[in-house]
């Protein structure tokens, strides 16, 4: 591929995520006259300043980059967007909206990478909303960019079947990869001139029909065990939230983050969060008669141990549970 194959780009993008974008487009030849992603934030006990994925890659290869605190009323950033004469713009998990000056200052407009099968899962989490609610497939789509959050119309899909026991953090890499590929695609598409977007099924001017879902951004305290809650569910959870933000719960106030997990066939006639060794291994009541077999989890402040080495220096019985 050449560079004449593409529309000259600027791209808007921070996570790791979105940098597996912005390095397709550079192994494509594709011109990015602008990167735009969030500024440096303190990182590590030390809270050392550090440059996001994507502000990272664009450093090593020389782009220009700015990382502007606000989009909104900022001037600056139109004009150094302007003078970069981007004909697209791509945007990829960057973490803001972008205001109606910049959507409207490409010829061919902003193409957001998005990792669900729109209307399925708008919004911040999408990943993480697909494998808590128990979602068989996902995927990844490019869409052209309206004011709305993620309405605007798709131009290219790709479908996976969501594995088993994979995690956030695996499914993100993969859905990545195939992220970055479609953006090419679409962006070759667009250049010429045979690619059109398609409603969203659900939009009134489409022809057919799909309710749209919403998912919030994660928040830390959202990979808090409730006990209560039934065991497939809970392995839910550990799943969507690994590797961020860790699925913990609280034993004697002491947090404990939880790494490894199955459902067990013990049905233990115990309290929820309650935990005992059961054939060598710690078990966890759950909601609903169910239990949890915990294979791998750590204390706060040291290592990761096996259930059964946990369940010797802890005392037996005991109970999980959220500080009173």
């Amino acid at each position: 591929m050449t560079a004449d194959r593409f529309p000259r780009t600027a791209f808007f993008g921070t996570p790791e995520f979105a940098a597996a974008s912005l390095q397709a487009l550079l192994d494509a030849g594709v011109d990015v006259p602008l990167v735009v992603t969030q500024p440096d934030r303190p990182v590590g006990r030390h809270a050392e300043l550090r440059p996001s994925a994507v502000g990272a890659l664009a450093a090593s290869r020389g782009l220009p980059t700015e990382k502007p605190e606000a989009l909104k009323a900022n001037a600056g950033l139109v004009a150094r967007l302007r003078e970069a004469r981007p004909d697209a713009i791509a945007v990829v998990a960057y973490g803001r909206i972008l205001p109606p000056e910049i959507l409207a200052l490409p010829r061919l407009g902003c193409v957001n990478v998005h990792a669900s099968l729109l209307p399925r899962w708008r919004g911040a989490s999408p990943i993480q909303a697909a494998i808590l609610a128990g979602d068989a497939e996902t995927g990844v789509v490019t869409m052209r960019m309206e004011e709305g959050l993620d309405t605007g119309p798709v131009y290219l899909e790709r479908r996976v079947a969501i594995g088993e026991r994979e995690t956030s953090g695996e499914l993100s890499g993969r859905l990545q990869l195939l992220g970055g590929e479609l953006l090419v695609e679409t962006l070759e598409g667009l250049a010429a001139g045979r690619l059109s977007a398609r409603p969203q099924p659900g939009d009134p001017t489409a022809t057919a029909t799909a309710t749209a879902t919403v998912c919030r951004p994660i928040r830390r305290e959202d990979a808090l065990v409730d006990w209560e809650r039934p065991a497939a569910e809970i392995l839910r959870r550990l799943r969507a939230f690994t590797p961020w933000p860790g699925l913990f719960t609280f034993l004697e106030g002491e947090r404990v983050k939880i790494l490894d997990a199955d459902e067990s066939r013990e049905r233990p006639a115990a309290p929820s969060g309650s935990f005992d060794l059961a054939s060598g291994e710690l078990v966890a009541s759950a909601g609903e008669g169910t239990a949890v077999r915990i294979q791998r989890l750590q204390r706060a402040g040291r290592k990761p141990v096996t259930g059964a080495e946990f369940a010797r220096a802890a005392r037996l019985p005991g109970r999980f549970g959220a500080p009173r």
